[in-house]
C-alpha cells in the first residue's frame, strides 16, 4: 500500500466513523423522543381462579305439618300435664276426657312436635272439635326467593348457611329449587331442610340465605380499575403483547371486602392498574409492573 493511499485511509476512516456515530446518535434521539411521546401506565398480572359465587336472600323457617288433633268422642278435658309451648313426642296423649267412652278418651300425638294451641282443662269439647294443634318442627324447612336473573345458577343439593335473626348460623343444602317463577314477582322458591332436633329453631323465624353456586374460573380485581365502554359496557383496561391497550368486558358474580370476582378477563392479562383512564383502546403504551414501583 502506497504512502499516499495509507494517509487517505487514515482521514478517511474517521470520517465514516464520525457519520455512523452521527447516525446512531440520531437514531437513539428519535427513538427517545418517540418514547417520551408514550403514555406510562402500570400494570399487573392477573391469575384466574376457580371461585364459588354466592347469592344472598332473605329466608324464613316453615314446620313440615301442622295438624288439627281431633277429638275422637265428646267430654270434658281433664288434667293431663300437657300445656301450650310444650315438646312432646309421638304418642303422648295429649287430651283425656272424662266420658264412658273409655277406648275413645285418649287424643294422641300423630308424631314429635311443638304444641301450638291445645283446650285447656274444664273445657268441653264435641267429637271432631280440635282437641289441639301441634306443629313438627324437625326436619324444619327454610324457604326463599331467588330472583330471576340468579336461578340459572341455582341447582339442588347445594350447600347453604343461613344466618337467624336471633344470631344462630344453621348450615344444610338445598333440597328443592322450583322450575316455576311466581306470576307477581319473577322468582323461583327454593328450600332447604335442615335438622331441628332439638327444636330450637321456631317456625316463621327470618334469616339471610347464603347459597353456594357451582364454581367458576374468575378473577379478583380492584373496583377502582373499573371503566365503562363508549357502549356502556362495563370493563378492565388491558395491555397485549404488543403493548397496546385493549378494553376487556367484564361481569361481576361477588363483591367482597378485599375485592371483586369477575369473569372475562384471560388468565394472567396485563391489566392496567394505575393510568387507565388516561390512554386509549389500541394505543401503545410504556409499561411498569407494580411490583417495580
Amino acid at each position: 500500500m502506497s504512502k499516499n493511499v495509507r494517509i487517505s485511509l487514515y482521514i478517511l476512516i474517521p470520517v465514516i466513523a464520525w457519520m455512523i456515530s452521527g447516525q446512531f446518535v440520531e437514531e437513539k434521539t428519535l427513538a427517545e423522543k418517540i418514547d417520551r411521546k408514550l403514555s406510562s401506565v402500570v400494570i399487573a398480572e392477573s391469575p384466574s381462579e376457580f371461585f364459588s359465587p354466592s347469592i344472598k336472600i332473605n329466608s324464613s323457617s316453615t314446620s313440615e305439618k301442622r295438624v288439627n288433633i281431633l277429638a275422637k268422642t265428646s267430654g270434658e278435658v281433664m288434667p293431663n300435664n300437657v300445656l301450650q309451648g310444650d315438646w312432646v313426642e309421638k304418642d303422648q296423649v295429649l287430651c283425656r276426657l272424662g266420658v264412658v267412652e273409655l277406648n275413645r278418651t285418649e287424643v294422641k300425638a300423630p308424631f314429635k312436635g311443638y304444641i301450638e294451641r291445645i283446650v285447656k282443662p274444664g273445657n268441653y269439647i264435641s267429637k271432631g272439635q280440635t282437641c289441639a294443634v301441634i306443629i313438627e318442627l324437625d326436619p324444619i324447612t327454610f324457604v326463599a326467593e331467588v330472583p330471576e336473573t340468579e336461578i340459572k345458577r341455582i341447582i339442588n343439593n347445594q350447600n347453604v348457611e343461613i344466618a337467624l335473626v336471633t344470631g344462630e348460623v344453621i348450615k344444610g343444602k338445598l333440597t328443592f329449587v322450583s322450575k316455576s317463577a311466581s306470576t307477581s314477582t319473577r322468582t323461583f322458591r327454593v328450600e332447604a331442610k335442615v335438622s331441628n332436633a332439638s327444636g330450637n329453631i321456631r317456625d316463621g323465624i327470618t334469616g339471610t340465605m347464603t347459597i353456594q353456586t357451582n364454581k367458576v374460573l374468575a378473577n379478583k380485581i380492584s373496583p377502582s380499575i373499573l371503566l365503562l365502554s363508549d357502549e356502556g359496557d362495563l370493563g378492565v383496561r388491558v395491555v397485549d403483547g404488543n403493548d397496546e391497550v385493549k378494553f376487556l368486558p367484564i361481569k361481576i358474580i361477588e363483591d367482597t371486602n378485599d375485592g371483586i370476582w369477575v369473569t372475562g378477563i384471560p388468565n394472567l392479562s396485563k391489566l392496567i392498574v394505575l393510568g387507565q383512564g388516561f390512554v386509549k383502546n389500541g394505543e401503545k403504551v410504556r409499561t411498569t409492573f407494580l411490583t417495580d414501583v
